[in-house]
Formats: C-alpha cells, sequence, structure tokens
C-alpha cells in the first residue's frame, strides 16, 4: 500500500550519506560542494544558500551538488547541464529519481550518465530511509 508520506516529503534540504559522498569523491576528487552551510558541507570550498551558486560560474571546478529538492530542483539540473559544456567542468549531482519529469527528459536522458541507487539512502542521520528512490547525474563535457 502507497501512503502520502512515500511520495512526498516537507523537507527540501537532504545530507548526503558520507559513505556516498567518500565513494564519489574517490573518483571525481570534487573541488567545490555548490549547495551546502557550514554543517553538511562535502568539501573545504562550498556555496550557501545565501551565495546561490544558481548565480555563480562552475567553470573549471568538480562539483559536488546535492541540491535542494523542492520545486527549485529543476533549475539546478538545468544550471548543471549547462555548466558543464564548459572544458574540465564535471558535475556530480545527487537527485531524486524523477525519470518522469520534463526536466529528466530536457536535460539528463540521453545526455548526462545516470546512476541508479539501488534501495533507498538514509540521508543525514541514517534514521529513516528517503522518502523516494535516488540516483546520481554525472554532467561532463562531450556527453550527448
Amino acid at each position: 500500500m502507497i501512503t502520502k508520506g512515500m511520495l512526498t516529503s516537507k523537507r527540501s534540504d537532504w545530507e548526503t550519506p558520507q559513505k556516498l559522498f567518500d565513494e564519489l569523491n574517490k573518483e571525481f576528487n570534487f573541488t567545490i560542494d555548490a549547495a551546502a552551510d557550514a554543517e553538511n558541507r562535502k568539501c573545504e570550498r562550498y556555496y550557501t544558500k545565501k551565495e546561490n551558486a544558481l548565480e555563480k560560474s562552475w567553470k573549471n571546478e568538480r562539483v559536488f551538488l546535492n541540491p535542494p529538492y523542492g520545486r527549485e530542483l529543476p533549475k539546478w539540473v538545468k544550471k548543471a547541464a549547462e555548466e558543464a559544456k564548459n572544458k574540465n567542468t564535471i558535475i556530480a549531482m545527487l537527485i531524486p529519481a524523477r525519470t518522469d519529469t520534463k526536466w529528466f527528459h530536457d536535460y539528463i536522458y540521453k545526455k548526462a550518465e545516470i546512476r541508479f541507487i539501488k534501495g533507498r539512502l538514509k540521508f543525514g542521520d541514517g534514521e529513516k530511509d528517503a522518502p523516494f528512490p535516488s540516483m546520481v547525474v554525472i554532467f561532463r563535457r562531450g556527453q550527448k
């Protein structure tokens, strides 16, 4: 039986599980966390909500991105897809696996590398599973 709680969440910010970040960082050697705060940042350099990474250049960066999952998510996906067109720029984005959305088809499907995460992630303190499936999307130059 599917309940309303399985489909929605009042939260839009989810702290990345450290183990997942460490695995990705080993592969990509991130230079900046584009959506963080002092408590949940995963990189030495990071942009906060106030600094608004959507208005910054990510050129020549290896960006880790776990953006807010609310109504602004399509803007983050579009920004990542556009920034990844720059030489020497890679973005690894942890987001809900919402394959039925316009933004998924416009910016991700057949345009980026998609890594679906088996099962549900345990965000933050790890006490509860995320109420949605997740994926890591890798944007980099040369992808179609």
